[in-house]
């Protein structure tokens, strides 16, 4: 089986999108997450506002998959 080098550079680049969508969402829950734990120690009534911001971010992880899928579908390898 054969792979043509668009498809090759086009399945790079949806490996690219989840990366980063990975990584930009682990930044950011790691400062929320950080955030969130010395609110809850203060003010434990807020724990539903802490895990709605701390979901937030899985949103990028969605968006790169999204993004992937357009990219190989476009390419024609899925």
């Amino acid at each position: 089986m054969a792979i043509d080098m668009g498809a090759a550079i086009a399945a790079i680049g949806a490996g690219v999108a989840i990366a980063g969508g990975a990584i930009g969402t682990g930044v950011a829950q790691s400062a929320i997450g950080a955030a969130g734990l010395g609110l809850i120690a203060e003010k434990p009534e807020e724990l539903g506002r802490v895990l709605l911001f701390l979901v937030l971010p899985e949103t990028l992880l969605i968006f790169g998959f999204v993004i992937a899928i357009l990219i190989m579908l476009y390419a024609g390898i899925v």
